[in-house]
């Protein structure tokens, strides 16, 4: 585990000049370096890191991300916050190639602009490396050309007008890729669907297997966790292809299995709030009348009726 505290540690660790400002920098990359079988590279920094790049292989291989394989091929782009664990795997002895561009973007240097409040609202900062955003040919360009522009006032002399260009540009950066995200929610069909198909079994399988009685109520953290993504990218997948955050999405599962367990068993209400992780009554009913308009009770004497 390597930990950057400064933007030129970073600089130094792979043998770059000095860094031209100390709280934000553009790099051109382009390096070929041999990992072996099992290699893995993890580190931490206290700053921001926007990175987009094409990582290549002899034989056009695949690099495993967190816990899927991914042919980065395709212009990538990740997003690094202060703090946050990033690490790089290799399946088998390769020449690795990476060409692109990393922004580098110390916390100091958004102090007393409109950034500094507003640049944890983007999700993607919580995404893991194996959650990059792939970007078409027109939507890299868009990108590059405005961290381009970033590079260009960074080498320039610095006026009263160049930081607040810089905000700027970084607005509009993070904007498209939001745009570009959302866009990759939809188009990337096959994948997402899979996701949401392992959630359903994954959900299913949880509250019919007797643990929340012991575990108590499936929480959004776990149950991304079983899934292998981050829990701000299961809550986006699903706000785009449902209307619904993760927490709401457990909620409407709890209430079918509810609705089934009170119409198919003579168990109490106790007893199907305690077998599906609640610890009170009270807040089972509260839940299952604020998605039915029915209390349990209700709920079960209509099928009687």
């Amino acid at each position: 585990m390597v930990h950057y505290k400064t933007i030129s540690e970073w600089f130094e660790a792979f043998q770059l000049p000095k860094p031209e400002h100390p709280l934000i920098s553009v790099v051109k990359t382009d390096v070929a370096s041999m990992m072996r079988s099992g290699d893995t590279l993890t580190c931490f920094c206290d700053f921001y890191c926007i990175a987009i790049k094409r990582v290549t292989g002899a034989g056009d291989i695949k690099l495993k991300y967190g816990q899927q394989s991914y042919d980065f091929n395709e212009g990538i782009m990740s997003f690094v916050s202060p703090g946050q664990v990033t690490s790089l795997s290799v399946e088998k002895d390769i020449e690795v190639k990476q060409s692109g561009w990393h922004l580098i973007i110390h916390p100091d240097f958004l102090w007393n602009t409109s950034l500094a409040s507003t640049i944890k609202r983007y999700e993607f900062w919580d995404y893991a490396a194996n959650e990059s955003l792939f970007l078409s040919g027109t939507e890299e360009e868009i990108i590059i050309n405005i961290i381009q522009n970033i590079h260009r006032e960074t080498h320039a002399n610095i006026d009263k007008f160049s930081k607040q260009i810089i905000i700027s540009q970084l607005e509009s950066l993070l904007n498209y890729a939001e745009r570009f995200y959302n866009r990759q929610f939809i188009t990337r069909e096959k994948t997402n669907h899979k996701i949401l198909d392992r959630l359903e079994k994954a959900l299913n399988s949880y509250l019919s297997s007797g643990q929340p009685a012991i575990k108590g109520l499936p929480a959004v953290n776990d149950i991304a966790a079983m899934l292998h993504i981050t829990p701000k990218y299961l809550s986006s997948l699903l706000r785009i292809h449902t209307g619904q955050n993760t927490q709401h999405y457990i909620h409407e599962k709890l209430i079918e299995r509810a609705k089934e367990r009170i119409a198919t068993t003579d168990l109490s209400m106790s007893e199907i709030a305690y077998e599906l992780g609640f610890e009170h009554l009270q807040s089972f009913s509260r839940l299952f009348k604020a998605k039915t308009l029915l209390s349990p009770m209700a709920f079960r004497q209509s099928f009687k009726n």
